[in-house]
């Protein structure tokens, strides 16, 4: 399920959009399957407009593309990883309110 303002990253476009970044980039490891990940696309991409300023927000589809997947040893859905410097920084796991995941993730923005 694509979001609305974020981009899709795939096991071929992982290491350009994401690893080699400048600034900071959300990565939700999502599924179509997943109803947590969809209820964290109008989430997402609220984020992804109001934080443009500091955060990337992109999404990989994990049935699609199992090589990232399996190099960040993702196992579950939907997996938020905060990524910068091309390395993981921080990463949660689960549905989570906008004010909740924002601050998760403040101390490494």
């Amino acid at each position: 399920m694509q979001i609305t303002g974020v981009a899709a990253v795939t096991d071929e476009t992982f290491a350009e959009q994401v690893l080699a970044a400048e600034g900071p980039v959300l990565v939700e490891f999502t599924a179509d399957w997943c109803p947590p990940c969809r209820m964290m696309a109008p989430i997402l991409a609220d984020i992804a407009r109001e934080e443009a300023h500091r955060l990337t927000v992109v999404q990989l589809d994990v049935d699609r593309n199992p090589e990232t997947q399996a190099a960040y040893a993702v196992l579950s859905m939907p997996t938020m990883m905060l990524f910068r410097g091309g390395e993981p920084v921080r990463s949660v796991v689960g549905a989570r309110a906008k004010a909740r995941l924002l601050r998760e993730f403040d101390d490494v923005l």
